[in-house]
């Protein structure tokens, strides 16, 4: 899928490669101080992970990049976006599953945007890897784009049970990040056993496919018995106020459920939530007593209906 992989920390990996987009526009000129049609353009998705918009910031913050954010997967308003921007040298950055909403990106739809606009395609995978995509390859192999997205960047530290992070990308990338990323050049290397650990895990995912299965086969449970129609392990139920999320969470925990209530500053207020994420080590009788739990505490069908908006730019 992708030519090298860089070791990194998971938030660091995203920090990392905005800082080098911030760095590309500078090394182009004469000077290092780029004219605004020489800056990079980036175009972040509204909901994307804070690693993305703490990187995106301090890329700003030298002079060389214009950023955009574009509405929650909504690729008429990017299209919109890149159609009117001036500029040569575009990036598109966006999660794969985006890990508050448990929704997907319209890789598909943003495929054919790349193709008409040629900017270069960033996914952070981080919810999807080993868990989507028949050979766990990621949201990508999922939605049949892998040679559309020109970087991917990954955790280890959640589906691979292990530490760190990687940059999925071509050789040029990797030369450039290892001398430009400053949250990798000035951060201990991943011990020995932890990468070992990580390259066994790979394996894991590849070869015990039962596991990835069984996540599927509880999302499917959990939709059918909820009435709420998820497309991810990741489901996001919003109760409204800090106190209702609380009680609920509370409520779970005596019922031998640890859910946590997602607060200030993660959401906004009045839109706090229970997050849950299903994994293979559930089971049918699991997701059960889950959601007889759940009705017991919250209105299933409004709290899986409801429309939220988290970290912004």
């Amino acid at each position: 899928m992708f030519g090298r992989l860089e070791e990194k920390r998971g938030f660091a990996a995203n920090m990392a490669l905005m800082v080098v987009l911030g760095n590309i526009g500078s090394l182009l000129v004469s000077g290092g101080k780029p004219l605004k049609d020489e800056r990079v353009a980036i175009f972040s998705d509204a909901l994307n992970h804070a690693s993305i918009i703490d990187g995106i910031r301090l890329a700003e913050r030298q002079k060389a990049v214009e950023v955009s954010v574009y509405r929650h997967c909504d690729m008429l308003h990017l299209d919109e976006l890149l159609s009117n921007c001036l500029m040569k040298k575009k990036v598109v950055v966006t999660d794969g599953l985006f890990s508050m909403d448990g929704d997907f990106a319209p890789l598909a739809e943003l495929a054919e945007l790349r193709r008409k606009h040629g900017f270069l395609l960033i996914v952070d995978d981080a919810h999807g890897t080993f868990v989507c995509g028949e050979n766990g390859g990621g949201v990508p192999e999922a939605f049949n784009c892998e040679k559309d997205v020109d970087i991917c960047i990954g955790t280890l530290s959640k589906a691979a049970g292990c530490h760190g992070g990687f940059i999925a990308c071509s050789k040029r990338w990797k030369l450039l990040i290892q001398s430009r990323g400053r949250s990798f050049i000035f951060s201990t290397a991943i011990p020995v056993p932890i990468a070992a650990a990580a390259y066994t895990a790979v394996g894991v995912a590849q070869k015990e496919i039962w596991r990835r299965n069984a996540i599927w086969e509880r999302v499917g449970e959990f939709r059918f018995l909820s009435g709420i129609p998820i497309t991810s392990p990741i489901i996001s139920l919003i109760v409204g106020s800090e106190e209702k999320a609380l009680k609920a969470s509370r409520h779970l925990l005596k019922s031998g459920f640890h859910v946590t209530a997602i607060r200030p500053p993660t959401v906004p207020p009045n839109s706090c939530r229970l997050r849950i994420t299903l994994c293979a080590a559930h089971t049918t009788e699991d997701v059960k007593m889950l959601t007889a739990a759940l009705s017991r505490c919250i209105n299933l069908r409004v709290a899986g209906g409801s429309d939220s908006i988290h970290a912004k730019l």
